[in-house]
């Protein structure tokens, strides 16, 4: 699955005469040249399914492409599979260039998640709008104010839920709140329901609970 995403983006045409959807920040596609450059680079990532037992994460996970401009992140969205298209088992990632969407690398060990997970329904198109609304708000940095504390925005398709979450530098409560309140309005949660924030080395303890709940 990973080289068939490849496959669909790699040879996008991200000039002023791509077609694309109404999704658009420009009126006239056919004469817009400009491009809307993002304040940091980013890359997709795709975690596969495993295959076999031989297969380890290293193994199941692979970058897909790279953006910084608004014209090329909607010209990738338009031409990959959505959420609720992909795979039990996988995964979409997007992070910041150079850090690489694992508990181990230096930009998230010392941090954790903010998640909230989404039961499913048969073909539930609302996860698509979702993600694409927390997809918005990390490339566009709206979801935190001066923090700089998130690295990236996870989606995992699983067998009963859809989990959403948002990974950061660090485990300061007080930088994380924002974050935490930001991420419950973008995936229009109601008061009862919860968004959790839990670091990392406490997600390897069963049982652990989670340090934060708004």
């Amino acid at each position: 699955m990973s080289e068939e995403l490849t496959k669909k983006t790699e040879d996008l045409s991200l000039d002023s005469k791509q077609e694309s959807a109404e999704k658009t920040v420009f009126d006239s596609k056919e004469e817009f040249t400009a491009k809307h450059p993002l304040n940091h680079r980013w890359t997709l990532w795709y975690t596969k399914p495993q295959t076999n037992k031989s297969e380890n994460w290293h193994d199941l996970l692979k970058p897909v492409i790279a953006f910084s401009s608004v014209e090329e992140f909607w010209g990738i969205y338009n031409s990959i599979p959505s959420a609720n298209q992909i795979p039990l088992k996988s995964d979409y990632h997007l992070f910041k260039e150079g850090i690489r969407p694992e508990w181990e690398d230096e930009a998230n060990a010392k941090g954790g998640k903010w998640q909230h997970a989404f039961l499913k329904k048969e073909g539930n198109p609302i996860i698509n709008d979702l993600w694409l609304r927390g997809l918005l708000a990390v490339i566009g940095e709206t979801i935190e104010d001066d923090e700089d504390e998130v690295n990236g925005i996870v989606i995992n398709v699983r067998k009963q839920v859809y989990r959403i979450g948002i990974w950061t530098k660090d485990c300061d409560e007080s930088k994380l709140r924002t974050v935490g309140e930001r991420l419950k309005k973008i995936l229009q949660l109601k008061d009862d329901q919860r968004v959790e924030f839990i670091s990392h080395n406490a997600s390897n303890q069963k049982g652990a609970e989670p340090q934060i709940v708004l």
